[in-house]
């Protein structure tokens, strides 16, 4: 065990024990709902707007993690329906895209590899198929989304969602589908990723030869600055990526990733910012980039040995920490967990009304890092 994790026992046992004695209750009173957000205390429900909406999978995929942390029937309940309600999405061919490995690979593949559903696995090979179909063979890059005006764009998030296919190839013993994950990891850490750590979320690649011809702010201010969630999905899909090929050059950009993400985080009380390099009058916050990047440097303590491996794991503790003792709600009215979150920092007025809320991905990946410092292996990605 990590000293640093046996050090906080007690923190990381009543933290635990606060996150069940919560969600056992949400868990049945959200069980019908795909949760996004929680509009004064109740989880809204983006199946009936949106049933490919992106995140639908993390409510689902936390609800896999919580069961094997108590062995929770209920838990495993919801898990289940949420599957089912996602397959709604399953009618919208045309409007799928790069994060399928978010919806299905934290519900399909969780249910498959914890109870070994066969029809769940065979569910999710078939979207692991959509997202390697959505590779640009010249280019080598996985496009992001559909239409004319995206078929060159790539965005970071995607390295969250290449465990899918590695997940495809050792199930279906075809090496395929890790190919092309290697392929567009390769082009994200050259495009994505700048020579300090910082990150680039959304680019624009030649379609025939993949070269790098535009950037765009994405969830940032501007093109040039480091929007910290892009940063913390960075930090995580490199470590992935190691994990998945023990390539070291992942392990690399996992390393520089990380020391940026760190550093930064470290200015504001380890409570990151919206925006790395944005003015911090107003400062503005996301927790949910905090908390996934904990995740991402839990793993990566694990990858390193000695003091290094000390170090990262502190330093996501500190994370962890700081986001329970500011932004985390353990009420029994009000359905989320961790607050302050936001969609992407607000360089638009229009952009306010998504700055710091409540978003299921701040809970998934704090209910995560918790199972992880529990000392549960399960690696969901």
């Amino acid at each position: 065990m990590f000293q640093t994790v046996e050090a906080n026992t007690q923190w990381i046992n009543d933290t635990w024990s606060k996150i069940d004695s919560k969600l056992q209750k949400v868990c049945v009173r959200s069980r019908e709902k795909l949760p996004y957000t929680s509009v004064n205390g109740v989880h809204d429900n983006k199946l009936e707007t949106n049933p490919c909406w992106w995140t639908n999978g993390f409510w689902g995929g936390m609800m896999w993690l919580m069961y094997l942390g108590t062995n929770n029937e209920e838990y495993k309940k919801t898990a289940l329906r949420s599957e089912q309600l996602l397959d709604n999405a399953l009618n919208h061919y045309k409007t799928l895209h790069h994060d399928v490995g978010f919806m299905w690979l934290l519900t399909s593949v969780a249910n498959y590899r914890i109870t070994g559903n066969e029809a769940a696995c065979n569910k999710a090979l078939f979207l692991a198929s959509t997202l390697f179909s959505r590779f640009n063979i010249e280019g080598n890059f996985i496009r992001a989304w559909h239409g004319a005006d995206n078929k060159t764009r790539t965005i970071i998030d995607t390295l969250m969602n290449l465990p899918l296919l590695h997940w495809a190839s050792r199930e279906i013993g075809d090496d395929r589908f890790s190919k092309v994950a290697i392929r567009h990891a390769d082009t994200a850490i050259r495009d994505h990723i700048r020579p300090d750590g910082s990150v680039r979320h959304i680019v624009a690649h030649d379609e025939h030869t993949g070269e790098l011809v535009n950037v765009y702010p994405g969830g940032g201010l501007s093109a040039d600055t480091c929007w910290s969630r892009g940063a913390a999905w960075a930090v995580y899909g490199t470590v992935l990526s190691y994990i998945h090929t023990k390539q070291q050059r992942y392990l690399d950009a996992a390393i520089l990733t990380a020391d940026y993400f760190i550093e930064n985080c470290k200015k504001t009380g380890y409570l990151a910012a919206a925006d790395f390099s944005a003015p911090q009058d107003p400062l503005y916050y996301d927790a949910t980039a905090g908390v996934c990047a904990a995740c991402g440097i839990i793993e990566l303590a694990k990858c390193l040995s000695g003091e290094r491996g000390e170090y990262y794991m502190g330093e996501a503790i500190k994370i962890l920490k700081a986001t329970d003792a500011h932004y985390c709600s353990y009420a029994d009215d009000q359905d989320a967990l961790v607050l302050m979150g936001s969609e992407r920092y607000p360089r638009e007025e229009r952009f306010l009304s998504g700055v710091h809320m409540p978003i299921i991905y701040g809970d998934f990946f704090f209910v995560e890092a918790m199972l992880k410092l529990k000392g549960n292996d399960f690696l969901i990605w």
